[in-house]
């Protein structure tokens, strides 16, 4: 009986000291060892995030990280990398990274200091800013003219942090009406739960375009806030550096360009804003 208990003893203090050297293999170790890499995406953010008729993961970001994917599969000599996607919200996107459910986010998600102190970060992947998206018949020319209104917007975002600074001016009398995603936030501006559904300019303006031909929005003319985008990734600069230098030659050899064409074309030409963001993160090898 004591020679068992001692023996039970050992088993469980060996795996109790495995656990943190597990929890510190490295990204790029992981899918070495296991030849799969975890990409978040998101169910409703197009053009960047959402799925597809097919029930598949579809948009910019998504073309991004496959680009990243097939690139880690060269540098780690994996000749049949398998690709597991993993659906993410904006609230629960940053505990998938954290709790190692993904190993990048394919997402829209901005790059701010605060989140960089508990993650990583690509190159920046697109820029843009948060704006209002109105009812035709009802759009407002300013922020005056929403006092007293509700603005819906979705939680766990950049955009939500935005309106709830604007709803704390009492002046204003602003109501934040928070839903888990875009899709809900078109429906509770279609309803006229709220007058303006704030959110970042292109995703509002896919969003609209998407869920009634765009006919019968208007988008408003300012532009609150600056969002630039990156792909997100528990902190580890061996990935970090990897993902990096796939994008970093995405852009320097001009193959960005088919990518955006394909998930922008359509909203126009790329704005000067976008046009240096890619030249600024062209970085030579």
């Amino acid at each position: 009986m004591i020679f068992r208990t001692l023996v039970a003893g050992a088993v469980a203090a060996s795996c109790f000291l495995a656990t943190p050297a597990a929890a510190d293999q490295s990204t790029l170790d992981r899918i070495k060892e296991t030849s799969t890499i975890k990409l978040g995406h998101r169910e409703n953010s197009p053009p960047f995030s959402f799925v597809g008729d097919d029930k598949k993961a579809m948009g910019y970001s998504v073309d991004l990280c496959l680009r990243v994917a097939d690139d880690i599969a060269k540098q780690l000599s994996i000749p049949d990398l398998k690709v597991e996607w993993v659906a993410v919200s904006a609230e629960n996107r940053f505990d998938a990274v954290k709790n190692g459910d993904i190993d990048i986010e394919c997402g829209n998600t901005t790059q701010t200091i605060g989140r960089r102190a508990d993650f990583d970060f690509s190159l920046t992947t697109f820029v843009d800013g948060a704006s209002m998206l109105f009812l035709r018949d009802g759009n407002p020319k300013s922020l005056e003219d929403v006092k007293g209104q509700r603005i819906v917007v979705v939680a766990g975002t950049t955009t939500e942090k935005a309106m709830d600074l604007l709803a704390a001016d009492k002046n204003l009398g602003l109501q934040v009406l928070k839903v888990k995603d875009h899709k809900e936030a078109l429906a509770a501006l279609k309803s006229k739960k709220a007058t303006a559904y704030a959110a970042d300019r292109t995703v509002l303006i896919t969003t609209a375009l998407l869920g009634g031909g765009g006919t019968e929005y208007s988008i408003g003319d300012n532009q609150f806030t600056y969002e630039p985008y990156g792909l997100m990734m528990r902190r580890d600069s061996d990935m970090r550096l990897a993902v990096d230098r796939s994008l970093a030659q995405l852009y320097r050899t001009g193959e960005i360009g088919p990518v955006l064409q394909k998930w922008f074309g359509p909203l126009g030409n790329p704005g000067e804003v976008l046009k240096v963001m890619v030249l600024l993160n062209a970085l030579p090898e």
